[in-house]
């Protein structure tokens, strides 16, 4: 196990540098000039020039990745171009929101979402069966910025219950959690029904009623662990989405998080910010998928991994 691991790590090396270049093509692609949109709308070419030259941009393209990699090597993603801060303290700072919104609706997604799709196959072809996978497709069904709209009128601007700008209190992350794990719930649902009743239909169940053992010590101790090795899968391909979801979330709330900072950085052309970002999803995505794969051997200790 350790020998895949490490091997894993190391495979990161050539993955994030192809991330790298794809992100400096992407960013350099992008329509607007930095410098322009830094500068203001009634900077002269002067100006705006002297602007690029302080940013670097007036460096081929060749320079300025090499200069990128060399110093992303280092840990150093240079300056904001806005905030002319550090990248890393930009970052640093929308950390700890983007991951505690993050958590908080998988860890609400994951339990709601796998008890219903229990009860959906334990009761499958009933009505609580139809119930739940109605709500779970009207749940993948409503767009993310939709229903963070609708929760904001009803329960901020109607109700007045809860608050919807800021990160400062357990309040504070209703209403986007709810929002950003409903889709990823709604999953979880249908994908742990599709894989609860295969189990239910396995031998080893039937064993297991035979000897007299209650069907709910059945389905939780046979059925559920057998029935977690793939949902434990989608649990990691839904935290990734969850990643990229908090995009459309932090800026439908106003989040002070990753999400919100990665489209003002778009917003203005901001290169090293968006890099930096882009970079942290794909290094966060692909350690989740090994914890995942990890994991693996947990639940089913059949699996080994060489």
């Amino acid at each position: 196990m350790l020998n895949y691991v490490i091997k894993r790590l190391l495979g990161l090396i050539p993955t994030l540098f192809i991330v790298s270049v794809l992100v400096f093509l992407f960013v350099h692609m992008l329509p607007g000039d930095p410098a322009r949109l830094i500068a203001g709308p009634e900077a002269d070419a002067q100006v705006i020039e002297l602007v690029r030259q302080q940013l670097g941009l007036d460096q081929s393209l060749y320079y300025q990745f090499w200069h990128y990699i060399s110093n992303a090597v280092q840990g150093d993603f240079g300056l904001s171009m806005v905030s002319r801060r550090p990248v890393a303290d930009e970052i640093a700072s929308r950390f700890m929101p983007t991951l505690w919104l993050t958590i908080t609706s998988m860890v609400w997604a994951v339990i709601f979402g796998m008890a219903a799709g229990i009860v959906a196959a334990v009761w499958r072809n009933r009505w609580p069966d139809r119930l739940s996978m109605t709500i779970a497709v009207s749940g993948i069904s409503f767009p993310a910025f939709a229903l963070g709209m609708l929760l904001i009128q009803v329960f901020s601007v109607e109700l007045g219950w809860l608050p919807t700008v800021g990160a400062d209190s357990w309040q504070h992350y209703i209403l986007p959690s709810l929002t950003l794990g409903a889709a990823v719930a709604a999953v979880m649902a249908r994908f742990t029904r599709a894989s609860f009743v295969d189990v239910l239909s396995e031998d080893y169940m039937r064993t297991a009623r035979a000897k007299g053992v209650s069907e709910t010590w059945v389905i939780l101790k046979h059925g559920l662990r057998n029935a977690m090795i793939p949902v434990v899968t989608m649990m990691g391909l839904q935290f990734g989405f969850l990643l990229g979801g908090s995009i459309v979330v932090e800026k439908v709330f106003n989040w002070p998080g990753l999400g919100r900072l990665l489209v003002d950085s778009v917003e203005m052309r901001d290169y090293p910010v968006i890099q930096a970002e882009i970079l942290l999803f794909s290094l966060e995505f692909i350690l989740i998928n090994l914890v995942v794969d990890v994991l693996y051997a947990a639940i089913n200790p059949a699996i080994r991994y060489k």
